[in-house]
C-alpha cells in the first residue's frame, strides 16, 4: 500500500508542475513598458543643503547610538558586579 500512494504523490507533483507553467513569469513586469518618474528639479544650493542635513542628522544619529551603548554597557557592568558582591 505504501507503494501506490508514493507513485500517486508523485503525480500528484507532476499535475501540480504543468499548472505551473503558465504562471511561471506572471509577477514579472512588461519590459516593453518604461517607467516614468516625476522628479523635481533642485538647484546646487538646495542639494548643498539637503547633503549638509542629511550629513547632520547621520552623525546626530551615530552619536545617540554610541552614547546609547555606552549607557547600556555601564548599566549591564554595573548590575552584573552587584550580583556578585551581593552573592560573595
Amino acid at each position: 500500500m505504501h507503494g501506490n500512494s508514493m507513485n500517486t504523490s508523485i503525480k500528484n507533483n507532476l499535475k501540480q508542475l504543468k499548472k505551473r507553467d503558465k504562471f511561471k513569469f506572471s509577477l514579472i513586469s512588461n519590459s516593453n513598458q518604461k517607467t516614468e518618474y516625476n522628479l523635481p528639479k533642485a538647484s546646487e544650493k538646495q542639494l548643498r543643503d539637503i547633503r549638509k542635513r542629511l550629513k547632520k542628522e547621520r552623525s546626530l544619529w551615530w552619536f545617540n547610538a554610541i552614547l546609547l551603548t555606552l549607557f547600556s554597557i555601564t548599566f549591564i557592568g554595573f548590575l552584573v558586579f552587584s550580583v556578585i558582591n551581593i552573592t560573595f
